[in-house]
C-alpha cells in the first residue's frame, strides 16, 4: 500500500533548529497554539513543486481519489469484480496526522502505529543503535553500513538532529557529506555546531563555518550565534568579537539571543564603550533587552565599581517595565558591593522582597559580604534572625561567610550562636572551613584555651583537618608562648596529612619572634621540615662571613619560590628575628631589599607642608627599623640645612593586620622610651606628629647623634 511521505517538511525543522527566533527588527512569529494542520492531496508530491502551506488546496478530482484504490485494494484480486459506485463520493479531506482512506471500506483496515511517517519508527531505533555504538570512527562508520537504503534528505537530518556525543554527530555530518546523497545545506551546518558547541569545539566549529564561506553555502542568523556563542563558552571573547563583526558585514542583524552573548564577550573584555555603544544600536533599532542583558550590564558595571553604571542598568530596567529577575538581583547586589554601596544594596535587597522575589543562598551571602565589608555587623546578624523566621534558604557559604564576618569584626559571642546553629541543623553541619572560622575568632582574641578545646572537638568529630586550622591555631599559640603546644599541633597535623603551605611556614617563622631563645630551635625544627631553604636563611643571617651580596641572592630567591601574599609579612618576621638576635645591620638590609622588591610601597611620603611615615603594613621590629632609618635621613637634611616642612607625621593604624598586631601601643612605647617629640592625635587613632622645631630641638639634644637609638 502506497503510503504519505516519510519526510517531515524541511522549512518545519529550521524553524525547529532555529528555537522560533525572528530578527529583532522584524515583528515575531505569533502563533495561535502549538498545533500545526496541513491540508494536502494524498498523492505524494515533491517538495519543490508543493508549498509548505497551500493557502488553496485543490479538491481532489473523482479519478484521482479512485486511483489508489485501483493500485491496492483491486489490483491484488483480479477475480473479484469493480464495484458499481452508488453515488458520486464527495471529496476527501486528508490530514497527514490521521490519515484516512480516500474511499470507505466495508472493511476497516487496522490503523498503523506511526500513522505520520512509517518509517520513523525504524529511524529512531537505527538511531538509538548509532548511540549506543562504540565512540571510534571504525565502530561509528560499521554501523552504518546497515543503513538500507540510503537516506533521504530528511531523514539524514532527523538522525543528525538526535545523535550525542558531538563525536558522533560530526562523523555522521562527515559521513553523508562524502556519500553525496543530497545538497547540504545550511541547516546541516546548523544542527552540527549546535553539538559540537555542547563539547566546546570552537575549532571544529569554526572549520565548518570556514568550509560554508568556500562553498558558497549561506550562513545564516542562527550559524552566527552558534559560532559567536560557542566562542564564548570557550573563552575565546577575541573570536567571538571577530565573527559578529563579520556578520555585521554581510547585512544580518543580530537577534536578542546573539546581542546578550555578544554584549557579555564585551562586558568581560571590559571594552565599556564598545558595550554600550552597541547596546545603544540595538535600542535603536528596536531590539527589546531582556533581564539577561540587563545582568550582563550590571555585573560588568559591578566589576568596575561604577556606581553610576549600577543606576543606569536599574533606570533602564524600570523604563522599559523589565521586572528584575532573581538572578538580576544577585548580580546586582554582588555589584552594589564592589562599588561600595552598603545602603542602597540594602534598599535594592528590601525592594527585591517587596517584589516576591524569595532570595536565594547567593543573594544573602552576597547581602552579608556587603555588610561585613562595610563592618555593619549589627545588620548582617539582624539579617540573619530574619532568614531563619522566614525561612530562607542556607547553606554552608552562607553560614561561614557569617562566621568570617564575625571573626573580622570580633564578634565571638554571636559566632558561637551561629555555631551551635550550625551544629542543630540538619543540612548544614559545621564543616572543616566552619571550624577555620571559630578557630580564628578565638585566635584573633586571644582565648587559647576555648581554641585548643574546639581542636580536640574537630580532631573526633570526623571533619578533615586543613592547613588554615592548623595556620590559625599556631599563630594563637606563638602569641601566647605555648610553644610545646605549637609542635604538637604542628606534629597533628603531619600526621593527619596536611602539605605545610608558605601561609604556614610564614605563621611558623612569626612564632620565632615570640620565643624565648631557648624555644627558637623547637620551632625552627618544625619550620625545616616545611621549608628547609627558609631555616637556612635564618641560620645566614647570624653569620658575619656572609656578605650582603649573598643575602640579597638568597633572599630574592626565597620571594620568588613563595606566593606574593606571604612575601611581605616573610620579611617582616625575618627582621623582627634579627631584631630578637641583635642583628641590626641585618635588619636594615632586609628593610633595604623590601622596599628595593616593591615590598613597602608608600613608606614614605614627601612633600612641602610634611613629611610622612606609613608603618601600617609593617610589624613591630620592621617599625622601629623603619623610624631609625627615617631619623638617621631627617638627621642629615638637617645637617645639610635642607628646607624641611613645619609638620612630620608616622601612621601606625589601629593593629588590625594580623602581622602588625597591637603597633599603635607598641609604637607609643617606643616613642616614650626615645623620648621623641611625636604626639599621638586624639580625633584619629594610630597618628602621630611632631613640629618641625620641635623635633629639631629633639635631635639637638641627643649630643648631634647621625644615628638614633633603638
Amino acid at each position: 500500500m502506497p503510503t504519505l511521505s516519510t519526510s517531515l517538511d524541511p522549512h518545519f525543522l529550521s524553524i525547529n533548529s532555529s528555537f522560533q527566533r525572528s530578527p529583532f527588527f522584524s515583528s515575531p512569529l505569533k502563533f495561535p497554539s502549538t498545533r500545526f494542520t496541513v491540508f494536502c492531496n494524498s498523492t505524494k508530491t515533491s517538495p519543490k513543486s508543493q508549498p509548505f502551506l497551500d493557502q488553496n488546496p485543490p479538491n481532489p478530482s473523482l479519478s484521482d481519489q479512485l486511483k489508489p484504490l485501483s493500485l491496492t485494494l483491486l489490483s491484488d484480486k483480479k477475480e473479484n469484480p469493480k464495484p458499481n459506485l452508488l453515488s458520486k463520493p464527495k471529496s476527501t479531506w486528508v490530514n497527514p496526522s490521521k490519515p484516512k482512506h480516500s474511499v470507505l471500506s466495508l472493511q476497516r483496515h487496522k490503523r498503523s502505529t506511526y500513522s505520520y511517517n512509517p518509517q520513523l519508527k525504524d529511524l529512531k531505533l537505527f538511531s538509538k543503535k548509532l548511540n549506543d555504538s562504540e565512540l571510534s570512527e571504525s565502530a561509528f562508520l560499521d554501523t552504518l553500513k546497515e543503513l538500507q537504503p540510503p537516506p533521504t534528505r530528511e531523514n539524514a537530518l532527523l538522525i543528525l538532529n538526535s545523535l550525542k556525543p558531538w563525536q558522533k554527530t560530526h562523523l555522521f555530518f562527515k559521513w553523508i557529506e562524502t556519500q553525496n546523497f543530497f545538497p547540504i545545506e545550511t541547516i546541516f551546518y546548523n544542527v552540527t555546531m549546535k553539538s559540537l558547541r555542547h563539547g566546546r569545539q570552537f575549532e571544529l566549529i569554526e572549520g565548518l563555518a570556514n568550509e560554508m564561506i568556500q562553498k558558497g553555502i549561506e550562513l545564516d542568523n542562527v550559524t552566527y550565534s552558534t559560532i559567536i556563542s560557542c566562542a564564548k563558552r570557550c573563552n575565546l571573547f577575541d573570536k567571538a568579537v571577530e565573527w559578529f563583526e563579520r556578520m555585521y558585514k554581510t547585512g544580518l542583524m543580530p537577534d536578542d539571543i546573539t546581542y546578550s552573548a555578544v554584549l557579555d564577550v564585551y562586558a568581560k573584555l571590559g571594552k565599556v564603550e564598545e558595550v554600550l555603544s552597541l547596546y545603544d544600536r540595538g535600542r535603536a533599532t528596536g531590539w527589546r533587552p531582556d533581564a539577561i542583558t540587563f545582568s550582563v550590564l550590571g555585573k560588568m558595571f559591578g566589576e568596575a565599581g561604577d556606581y553610576d553604571g549600577i543606576r543606569y542598568v536599574l533606570q533602564e530596567m524600570k523604563g522599559l517595565g523589565v521586572e528584575p529577575n532573581l538572578i538580576v538581583y544577585n548580580i546586582l547586589l554582588e555589584a552594589m558591593g564592589k562599588a561600595g554601596k552598603p545602603g542602597l544594596a540594602r534598599s535594592l535587597f528590601e525592594e527585591m522582597v517587596s517584589a516576591g522575589v524569595t532570595p536565594n543562598e547567593k543573594t544573602l551571602t552576597a547581602l552579608v559580604k556587603i555588610y561585613g565589608k562595610a563592618r555593619w555587623g549589627r545588620d548582617a546578624l539582624a539579617l540573619w534572625e530574619r532568614m531563619r523566621s522566614n525561612k530562607w534558604p542556607m547553606d554552608f557559604i552562607l553560614y561561614n561567610t557569617l562566621l568570617s564576618m564575625c571573626a573580622d569584626l570580633g564578634l565571638e559571642e554571636e559566632a558561637e550562636r551561629l555555631f551551635v546553629d550550625m551544629k542543630s541543623s540538619e543540612h548544614c553541619t559545621p564543616d572543616s572551613w566552619s571550624y577555620t572560622a571559630m578557630l580564628n575568632i578565638y585566635g584573633s582574641g586571644g582565648k587559647v584555651d576555648k581554641a585548643m578545646e574546639l581542636f580536640e572537638e574537630l580532631l573526633g568529630s570526623g571533619v578533615k583537618l586543613n592547613v588554615m586550622s592548623c595556620t590559625c591555631l599556631i599563630q594563637c599559640l606563638g602569641r601566647a608562648k605555648r610553644i610545646d603546644d605549637v609542635v604538637r599541633v604542628f606534629g597533628i597535623s603531619i600526621e593527619r596529612g596536611i602539605k605545610p603551605d608558605d601561609r604556614l611556614c610564614g605563621c611558623l617563622l612569626s612564632v620565632v619572634t615570640f620565643c624565648e631563645e631557648s624555644e627558637v630551635d623547637k620551632v625552627l625544627d618544625c619550620l625545616e621540615k616545611a621549608s628547609p631553604r627558609l631555616v637556612g636563611f635564618v641560620k645566614m643571617l647570624g653569620k658575619e662571613q656572609v656578605s650582603f651580596d649573598m643575602v640579597k641572592e638568597e633572599f630574592r630567591g626565597i620571594l620568588n619560590e613563595a606566593v606574593v601574599e606571604v612575601r611581605r609579612p616573610f620579611c617582616n618576621c625575618l627582621i623582627d628575628v634579627c631584631r630578637n638576635q641583635h642583628l641590626p645591620e641585618r635588619a636594615h638590609e632586609l628593610l633595604y631589599l623590601g622596599s628595593l622588591y616593591g615590598l613597602y610601597p608608600g613608606l614614605h611620603t614627601k612633600n612641602s607642608d610634611e613629611w610622612s611615615l606609613n608603618l601600617r603594613s609593617l610589624s613591630v621590629g620592621a617599625a622601629h627599623t623603619a623610624f631609625q632609618e627615617w631619623m638617621q635621613t631627617l638627621s642629615k637634611a638637617v645637617e645639610r640645612r635642607d628646607s624641611l616642612p613645619l609638620l612630620f607625621s608616622v601612621y601606625t593604624g589601629t593593629g588590625t593586620h594580623k602581622y602588625s598586631h597591637g603597633l599603635a601601643s607598641a609604637f607609643a612605647s617606643h616613642l616614650n622610651k626615645l623620648a621623641a617629640p611625636f604626639q599621638q592625635k586624639e580625633e584619629r587613632a594610630g597618628c602621630f606628629v611632631a613640629t618641625q622645631e620641635d623635633l629639631i630641638s629633639w635631635m639637638q639634644s641627643r649630643a648631634s647623634s647621625t644615628v638614633v637609638a633603638p
